[in-house]
């Protein structure tokens, strides 16, 4: 790992031509004959392998983290075919228990995270006006550190047939369990993650410096837009908490191979693993639901009629959360046995920081009642996401309560609670954004019948397979089981149903996306959901008016994916 880093640090200061991202006093930029600026791109796979520009790098966040979707979800389909009965019949324990474990990580880490990355990359600069990011070659690296990491977590189960075993530890990997298993999987697990928390870093960075320095002259603090903010947010909680994660898995990766103690009864014990874990893990949370509050915010007052209700208060509330989110984390450690004084201010926060949540849930409600609905799929999204986070966030309060917590610790309520906010809320904002800006990205229209299936799958698919697990929750069903007592079977098929909804709306999502990408109609107009009506567009959808006209008047016979692959289409 240190000499990748060297190999990395090397390369950037061998290649990186930081000339031209200084900012001259009279507000230009200093750019030579050798900038990248300049430079026409290559063609074919060089492209995606070379590319710095900010489009393309997007566009590799969200094809990286539609495979990580596909991989996960095709894991968790597994599981619940398992769990359709009592006793193992599909999978052996070992077998759930990897799957398991790299589900939650593929999707937490793998998915998440790049997935946001891919819309931030793509339409940030587009959105306050700048050129490309602060530091492009900077943002290529984060992204190839990427595909290193899912190789190093997922390749256990590629390996199995020379002996290399995938992690069974769970994705919080809990010592000892994670200290006493000796599989090889595991240390492939924790360089993968360290991997994917410096690529989270490098591009945080590059967020608040392209953020703070590359704006428009005319887009200031009070007209930066709501993704923006959330993502400056997310990108300092970034900051704070992924050292945290890299600390605990070095001194976890010491105490596997090295014989350290930080983790042992001898050193700082398990409750110190704890402790470091979600003091990251918490703000992790908030780290993935940020930018998809920020995407909701964006995109349904479009098709309200109107703009944001309380525009100031969620900028707040963004930033409250941000704040709160460092404060909340002993939370998950109720059932340890800490001192019950540091318990009840653990529980007095974690009430506190749903204040500023619920704050951005009565906005979205208020600019819908006043609003001009247009249900298209999007906004179907939109709405399902208002929906799903509502009730992921009250079946948090709950456990943020001492006395319920610890009767529904570790039990299926906390796994239902968890995948309404990861599933219901954060894949919907996501999948609303890729169908709100898949006309401006390919240039061409999905399907919109295929649309409105997959979200009626997905909407249904996700209400029936996590209320049935809070369901199970109540009745003391303990989570990552690979058999359980028959008198839990009927809510688990019926979650296995869900699921399994959700699984073929994927399906449904997949196709639709690769025909209309090929096929779909080409879109002539610059303003495809008829924004400028209400006043509401947007500068992306401005530079994608510009692009549109530009093509008609060269004839309208270029394919265009993202920024048209052309020189000159980058002002």
């Amino acid at each position: 790992m240190g000499l990748l880093l060297l190999v990395v640090a090397g390369w950037i200061v061998r290649l990186e031509d930081w000339r031209s991202y200084t900012a001259l006093a009279a507000g230009g930029r200093a750019v030579d004959d050798t900038a990248y600026e300049t430079e026409e791109k290559p063609g074919g796979i060089v492209r995606w392998l070379t590319t710095v520009d900010h489009k393309d790098i997007g566009i590799l966040y969200g094809l990286f983290g539609t495979f990580a979707l596909a991989w996960g979800g095709t894991m968790a389909t597994l599981m619940r075919t398992e769990l359709f009965t009592p006793e193992s019949v599909l999978l052996e324990a070992t077998t759930y228990n990897a799957l398991m474990t790299s589900h939650g990580i593929t999707m937490l880490f793998l998915f998440g995270t790049p997935m946001i990355a891919a819309f931030a990359n793509y339409f940030i600069p587009l959105l306050i006006g700048a050129d490309d990011m602060a530091f492009p070659r900077v943002n290529a690296i984060a992204f190839w550190l990427l595909p290193v990491a899912g190789i190093l977590i997922w390749s256990p189960f590629f390996l199995t047939a020379f002996g290399i075993e995938a992690a069974q530890t769970g994705w919080t990997m809990y010592p000892p369990l994670s200290i006493n298993q000796d599989v090889l999987g595991v240390d492939l697990m924790i360089l993968g993650l360290h991997l994917s928390g410096i690529s989270a870093t490098m591009g945080a960075i590059n967020f608040i410096a392209t953020i703070f320095t590359e704006r428009a002259s005319d887009v200031g603090w009070e007209r930066l837009d709501i993704f923006s903010w959330t993502m400056l947010t997310q990108s300092g909680l970034i900051l704070f908490a992924f050292p945290l994660l890299g600390s605990v898995l070095l001194m976890l990766l010491l105490d596997r191979n090295l014989g350290t103690t930080f983790f042992t009864t001898d050193g700082g014990g398990y409750i110190l693993y704890q402790h470091l874990f979600w003091f990251f893990g918490h703000p992790e949370v908030y780290i993935i639901v940020l930018p998809p509050m920020g995407l909701i915010s964006l995109i349904l007052p479009r098709f309200a009629g109107r703009k944001l209700f309380g525009f100031k208060f969620v900028v707040y509330s963004t930033l409250a959360i941000g704040v709160l989110s460092f404060g909340v984390w002993a939370h998950h450690m109720f059932t340890t046995g800490i001192d019950p004084r540091i318990r009840s201010a653990f529980m007095a926060v974690s009430l506190a920081i749903a204040v500023p949540s619920a704050v951005k849930v009565f906005n979205w409600i208020t600019t819908l009642w006043a609003g001009r609905l247009r249900m298209t799929v999007p906004m179907l999204f939109s709405i399902g996401f208002v929906s799903n986070f509502i009730i992921g966030g009250v079946t948090g309060v709950f456990l943020a309560s001492i006395p319920v917590d610890q009767v529904l610790h570790a039990t299926y309520y906390v796994v239902g609670h968890f995948h309404y906010i990861v599933m219901g809320a954060i894949a919907f904002a996501l999948l609303g954004a890729v169908y709100y800006w898949f006309p401006l990205v390919t240039g061409r229209m999905y399907q919109r019948r295929l649309g409105l299936i997959h979200f009626w799958l997905s909407f249904i698919g996700t209400n029936v397979t996590f209320f049935a697990m809070i369901l199970l929750g109540y009745g003391g069903m303990p989570r990552r089981y690979a058999e359980y007592l028959p008198q839990y079977a009927s809510l688990h098929q019926i979650t296995t149903v869900g699921a399994f909804l959700i699984f073929i709306g994927g399906v449904v999502f997949l196709w639709n996306m690769i025909q209309s990408y090929l096929e779909g109609p080409r879109v002539e107009d610059g303003d495809p959901w008829n924004l400028k009506d209400d006043g509401l567009s947007t500068n992306e959808w401005t530079w994608f008016e510009r692009k549109v006209e530009t093509r008609l008047a060269d004839g309208g016979e270029e394919e265009v994916m993202a920024d048209g692959g052309r020189e000159g289409d980058d002002e």
